[in-house]
């Protein structure tokens, strides 16, 4: 399967929202999940969250890049620098390691007819490049590594950490026996 990447532009807002639809990928997420506090991504989960990020576009900000196969957006993944996602910092698990400037990749999400098939791994390593054309020195992610298989895809919206390794990352702490935080120095 040829696939192609984008970053999410708002002229890309059409393809992000088809790839989303209705339940906004996840329970109304949008992917806010990592850049609001927990009570107002409540207060506003669904339309809300939908509104916030299309707001988050429209100053111009890249919030991760799209995976399209045959021109329909099939992947995404949010990558952008740490800062973007301030739910990371009130994290006592995935607090940072050091003080070097990082990018994070906070959110995978793949149609589900194009699952298991290695869109993942594709988008982190496209994830990967594009932080590298941005100035991005060290990309970190914060996948799961299930105590059992097959996980739930509801839970794996970090990705897995399989796929991590496979895009060449590799573990750099654990505090959490299912978590670990896995960088790739570029």
């Amino acid at each position: 399967m040829k696939l192609t990447f984008e970053p999410v532009t708002l002229d890309r807002w059409t393809d992000f929202e088809a790839l989303f639809g209705e339940r906004g990928a996840c329970g109304g997420c949008w992917c806010m999940w990592w850049r609001i506090k927990r009570s107002e991504f409540e207060r506003q989960k669904g339309e809300g969250n939908r509104q916030a990020m299309r707001a988050l576009m429209k100053t111009g900000e890249v919030p991760g890049i799209l995976a399209y196969s045959e021109g329909q957006p099939v992947g995404w993944c949010s990558v952008a620098p740490r800062s973007a996602y301030p739910v990371l910092g009130r994290s006592r698990i995935l607090k940072p390691l050091d003080d070097k400037p990082v990018w994070s990749i906070v959110c995978l999400f793949v149609d589900k007819d194009y699952r298991d098939r290695g869109v993942s791994v594709k988008l982190l390593e496209a994830a990967v490049a594009y932080a590298r054309e941005q100035g991005a020195e060290i990309v970190e992610g914060y996948p799961v590594e299930p105590k059992k298989d097959p996980m739930p895809a509801v839970f794996a919206f970090t990705g897995l950490a399989s796929a991590f390794l496979q895009a060449g990352f590799t573990e750099r702490a654990r505090r959490s026996p299912t978590r670990p935080i896995m960088r790739r120095e570029l």
